[in-house]
């Protein structure tokens, strides 16, 4: 197996008609897998949406700019949600990670059937007063293809989404990546058959990583010699909770529920979903939050 780091090199093609980010992220999509000790579908799941959300990351405009994809569904998995910021750091979760099905008709994980029918919330803080929210419908609870389509109807940039997890015997992961690419508003027809031509070959993602090609070699591949890289990224999952984070979420429960569980007498444990550390409190240190 060909051992590559994890990056996202985002860059244009065609002239600077395209615009593309393609993803390596073996290593991000196993710390997810380690941490959430997920079934095989639901690290497919879990995956193939921190690889779009690293990407959709890395193409914020502001540093300090915040997205959140939300997939809510009414399969098995019932949900998965993924945070990314503008350094490509992204911390997710799936609602049900021990979900098991049979391998849908085409022989591979069943991810649109643990999902079902729903719809995906993309969240935008950008530093307003109230972040940008657009929500579509699943077409196929398979990620890419709900991504292609939310960008197509919310923001209306003609986009196509490839996002793939191949694991091991194991279930470990073995290559994990994918790519966003979008035509810009003066692309010509001659770009946009062309590029329609490309995609309509590509039917994996991770099978060109199998066959030892690497992120920059899948750019070529893609969006030929002539393509160029103008950054490079280096996703991780990183979960950015804290003991003052935590320390505020509880003083801002307010004096009336601090003071019902001194009354308890004991200890109080919150547990971060995204990382699973728990973050345990004294009485004194809940006395303490009630005198401020």
């Amino acid at each position: 197996m060909a051992e590559w780091e994890d990056v996202i090199l985002q860059g244009m093609a065609a002239g600077n008609e395209v615009r593309f980010l393609v993803a390596y992220t073996r290593q991000l999509t196993e710390d997810a897998r380690q941490i959430h000790n997920t079934s095989p579908i639901a690290t497919a799941a879990l995956g193939r949406t921190l690889t779009a959300g690293a990407m959709m990351g890395a193409m914020c405009k502001n540093e300090t700019d915040v997205l959140t994809l939300q997939f809510a569904g009414d399969g098995p998995m019932k949900g998965i949600t993924v945070t990314a910021n503008a350094a490509s750091h992204v911390k997710g979760l799936v609602r049900e990670p021990n979900v098991i099905l049979p391998a849908n008709k085409a022989g591979h994980l069943n991810v649109g059937g643990a999902l079902g029918n729903g719809v995906l919330r993309v969240i935008k803080d950008i530093g307003l007063k109230d972040p940008y929210v657009g929500q579509t419908q699943l077409v196929s609870g398979e990620i890419a293809e709900d991504l292609t389509y939310y960008f197509a109807a919310s923001e209306q940039i003609p986009t196509s989404v490839g996002l793939g997890v191949l694991l091991n015997k194991e279930n470990y992961v073995e290559h994990a990546g994918g790519f966003i690419i979008q035509l810009l508003p003066f692309a010509t027809d001659m770009t946009i058959r062309w590029l329609e031509e490309v995609l309509a070959g590509v039917h994996s993602v991770t099978e060109y990583f199998a066959d030892g090609y690497s992120a920059e070699d899948l750019v070529h591949v893609l969006l030929g010699a002539d393509a160029v890289i103008e950054r490079k990224v280096h996703p991780v999952y990183q979960c950015d909770c804290s003991r003052e984070r935590v320390e505020k979420a509880l003083i801002s429960l307010g004096r009336k529920e601090l003071e019902e569980m001194i009354q308890d007498g004991e200890p109080v444990t919150l547990h971060c979903d995204f990382c699973h550390k728990d973050y345990t409190f004294s009485v004194d240190d809940l006395k303490k939050y009630v005198k401020q």
